[in-house]
């Protein structure tokens, strides 16, 4: 948001400077902007711009030093002062990089000889109009009528309300339900009378029916942990939470089976396992260690071969295991904690129960492997078929995501309902889904040969309408033909069909697929009516 002394003085107060060689690295702060070496290749190395965002001092590795205290033996050796630079470490956000780049850097690899940058001081709370500047009374400007209603949004989400009695046309976390914009009654074969209309997408935190408290305009809200927890633990939903992602990056690297990996993003690992080099994790059972050693020692007694659920699809060498949260409470929540690795717009909580995860892996001699997985609602009020999903970043590129989200509509058209992934998506998990709307889409009025409306392509494919009609504006598919609208294939769409066909990719084969919609039963109905 453009501040409004930006946009009445037409630029921002620049920011503050120190010129290089005249500060020391004591000097360097929390919101600072410094440049700082950052290896390119393997040889190269570059003078990057990077904002500060936590200091601490160097982490010491236990057992680091007690392999160093064990080859020195019993000669007493003292261990050299190490220079005041090599004492700190910086969590560094680059510049114009994503997120998952950022990474702790040692004192020695900040450019003390360029200008460092400080933060821009704040406007004084009376003087964001600028000077000579008049508006009139019964005018609210835009930016700021949006940051009260979040600002009410907020404090109504912190608000402790009975589960029993929702908001008035609210559903979970705070959204507003959508109904489909296309209904079969309003179809008609290949073309529709009215314009399709596509809303645009709303910022959940910003609600029109949220308005500030009259008595208490201008109380801050209170925001409280527990009853964020509780919230997500009775809707069932992993939504996005900016205390979440604000978190510094703890984990450096991990070791999964063969692989090792960096880490993305911040995962709530116990406090002692955070900071270490690397993070040993068992690729069958995903449990955690911080030393080789000990993940050598657990390999010896640790029987699990592949993932503790039923085999529910099996074709060549890609195995899917169906999980319960309820029953497998351990392994689902160590699954948790290593995709918040890889996962930013998620928040994690330790009630998985009302989950089902679908396990994807690959069989070879030694067991079933770890390549990726999505999570799915027990019970979705949004008929969500898809919470999370994520392919580990060893095993991206090669075609598994895709097949993840195919698996998740052939489960969908086994239970006769059109699914949707939950929003948020990540940046990578929205590109998977856009190719693979995309190509069903196509391939679907390729291959046949009737006249096809919304709904058929959606019950065909069990995607939904809203994805349908995203999907379809996105590739400028509508046409405007005799007064009416039609679908009509571009030679430009067609073209990047036919490259997406020619690379050979895994497909889902239903035939091997068994597996049944659970039922639920006369005693759950009965145990859920007395709870």
């Amino acid at each position: 948001m453009v501040s409004t002394q930006a946009s009445h003085e037409g630029s921002q107060e620049p920011a503050p400077l120190t010129p290089g060689g005249t500060y020391s690295i004591q000097t360097v702060t929390v919101g600072c902007k410094i440049y700082i070496r950052r290896p390119v290749g393997e040889n190269g190395e570059e003078e990057r711009l990077g904002e500060i965002l936590s200091i601490r001092d160097k982490p010491i590795n236990p057992y680091a030093a007690a392999a160093r205290r064990a080859t020195r033996g019993s000669v007493k050796e003292e261990e050299p002062e190490p220079k005041l630079e090599d004492k700190w470490e910086f969590f560094v956000h680059w510049d114009q990089f994503n997120k998952r780049l950022d990474e702790w850097v040692t004192g020695s690899r900040l450019v003390l000889s360029r200008d460092l940058e400080w933060p821009r001081p704040k406007p004084p709370p009376g003087k964001k109009a600028g000077p000579g500047t008049h508006r009139a009374p019964g005018k609210v400007p835009r930016s700021q009528s949006l940051l009260k209603r979040a600002t009410a949004n907020a404090a109504a989400v912190a608000s402790p309300t009975p589960a029993s009695t929702p908001a008035p046309g609210m559903g979970r976390a705070g959204k507003k339900k959508k109904r489909n914009p296309m209904t079969k009654t309003s179809m008609l074969k290949a073309r529709w009378t009215s314009t399709p209309k596509v809303k645009p997408k709303v910022t959940p935190l910003i609600s029109a029916s949220m308005t500030p408290h009259p008595s208490h305009p201008n109380t801050p809200p209170q925001f409280s942990k527990e009853q964020e927890i509780e919230k997500l633990r009775t809707s069932g939903s992993m939504t996005q939470s900016i205390s979440e992602i604000a978190r510094v990056k703890n984990l450096n690297r991990l070791q999964i089976g063969k692989h090792e990996v960096d880490a993305w993003y911040f995962s709530p690992y116990p406090k002692e396992y955070a900071h270490l080099p690397v993070l040993y994790i068992c690729e069958f059972c995903l449990s955690y260690f911080p030393s080789q050693m000990m993940l050598t020692r657990h390999r010896h007694r640790c029987t699990l071969l592949h993932p503790p659920g039923n085999e529910i699809y099996r074709h060549e060498d890609v195995s899917i295991f169906e999980l319960d949260g309820k029953r497998q409470l351990t392994w689902c929540r160590n699954l948790s904690l290593l995709s918040k690795c890889f996962l930013d717009h998620k928040t994690l909580y330790y009630d998985v129960t009302p989950f089902m995860y679908y396990v994807m892996t690959q069989r070879d001699s030694t067991g079933c492997h770890f390549i990726g997985y999505f999570s799915k609602e027990k019970e979705s009020a949004e008929n969500y078929n898809v919470a999370c999903i994520l392919t580990l970043p060893q095993h991206q590129r090669y075609g598994y995501g895709k097949l993840l989200i195919e698996f998740s509509y052939e489960l969908s058209k086994k239970e006769g309902k059109l699914g949707s992934p939950e929003k948020p998506l990540s940046d990578l998990g929205l590109l998977g889904y856009r190719a693979y709307w995309a190509e069903v889409i196509v391939e679907l009025l390729l291959n046949t040969t009737d006249e096809l409306s919304i709904d058929d392509i959606a019950q065909k494919t069990s995607i939904t309408h809203a994805d349908i009609m995203n999907t379809c504006t996105t590739l400028q598919l509508f046409r405007h033909w005799k007064g009416q609208h039609i679908i009509c294939l571009s030679d430009a769409v067609l073209e990047k069909h036919e490259k997406v066909r020619s690379k050979r990719r895994r497909r889902i084969h239903p035939e091997h697929l068994i597996w049944k919609p659970p039922t639920t039963l006369r005693c759950q109905i009965r145990h859920l009516w007395t709870a």
